[in-house]
Order: structure tokens, then sequence, then C-alpha cells
């Protein structure tokens, strides 16, 4: 069976989410972040980097959020995920989960733990207050996107793999001054996506408390 490698919240939940809309069977694997997976030989020979997710199936050992994605979107039963090959919205999804992926995800992460770039307080400050900048700046091209096509979703009518990962990120924000549900259109797209049955299955099973954004 399908085994899915997760911390809680963490953008394992994006795949997460995406598994459940699909209607895979799984399993979940809990990892002890806290406890420093780094030094379980166990879980390196998974992940030399001792991160999160991690997917295994009949065989295979994937990481990498984007790739775990892409990987699901391959199978039969998760072709409804992702644009047509040849359509008009197929680049646009490649183009805006591989922005998510490095770019506010990225930024993201800089603000959520500047700690990992830098050693003393003051500077640990400064890059967390550069960071929520550029956050700030993304969410807002979130927002201008999302009120320019004005559909339900990110890419518009059609609901894909990248609002499973923008909703993570969106809610990493919670407790940012300006987080992205602090947005109107931003926000709204979020109460669209907690409604969604798939989603609250996957927050329910990882035990995430209420508000989730």
């Amino acid at each position: 069976m399908m085994r899915l490698h997760y911390y809680p919240g963490f953008i394992s939940l994006a795949v997460h989410i995406l598994i459940e809309e699909i209607g895979l069977e799984y399993e979940l694997s809990f990892v002890n972040l806290h406890k420093g997976p780094s030094k379980n030989p166990s879980y390196l020979a998974l992940h030399p980097d001792g991160l999160v997710p991690v997917l295994e199936n009949d065989g295979l050992v994937l990481y990498e959020s984007t790739a775990i994605i892409l990987h699901l979107l391959e199978l039969k039963e998760g072709a409804t995920f992702i644009p047509e090959p040849g359509s008009a919205l197929r680049p646009q999804f490649y183009k805006w989960l591989m922005w998510l992926s490095a770019t506010l995800h990225a930024d993201l992460s800089l603000y959520l733990h500047p700690n990992k770039t830098a050693a003393s307080v003051e500077a640990q400050s400064e890059v967390r207050d550069a960071a929520e900048r550029r956050v700030n700046a993304h969410f807002d091209r979130v927002e201008e996107e999302l009120a320019r096509h004005r559909g339900p979703w990110f890419l518009g009518d059609t609901y894909s793999a990248v609002d499973a990962y923008l909703f993570t990120l969106a809610r990493w924000s919670r407790g940012m001054p300006r987080s992205a549900a602090s947005r109107p259109q931003l926000g709204a797209y979020l109460q669209r996506m907690i409604g969604r049955p798939a989603m609250q299955r996957a927050h329910a099973q990882e035990h995430l408390p209420q508000p989730w954004i």
C-alpha cells in the first residue's frame, strides 16, 4: 500500500490533500522532526536530508513535494487534478506549481525559520523582515491573479494540485501581521478550499487544530 511520511501542517500536507482528493488507498507514517529524523538511519535511507514528505509505493521511494505531486498526477486516477495536455492551462499549471515551490515556499520558510540562515538575533530579525516583505508581495501577486480571472480556484474554473500547494503555504501565514486570509480574494478562496471534504479529512487525520487559516 502507498505510504506517506509526513509531519502535521508541513509541506507534506499538500501531498496529503492531493492523495485525499484523488481517492487513493494509503497509510500515514508520522515523522517526529523534533526528535531528529536525521539521526534515524532507517529514515535517512528514505530521505538523505531527513525531511518530509516521502512517498513509498510499490518499491518506489520518492521525496521532494513537487516531484511527488507530479508523480501522483501521472497515475490514471490523478489526471483530473492537472489541466489536459495541450490546453492553455497546462503550462500555467507548471509555472505556478514551480513558483509556489521555489519562491513563495522558500520565502515563507525564511520568515518562519530565520535561525536556519542567521546566527545572531539581530541578523535573524533582518532576515525575517526581508522575508516578510517578499512574502507579502507574493501574496499580493496571488491576490491579483484571483481578482483577474474571478474563478473559484487558482487556475480559474479548474481545481488542481496547485490549489492544495497554495492552501498549505497560505496556512503558514496565519500568524503574520498580513496573513493570506486577510486579503479579500485570497480569504474567500481559502474558505472555499476549507469547504472541500478532502481538505477536511486531511486536516482531521493530521490532528490540525482550527482555525486552519
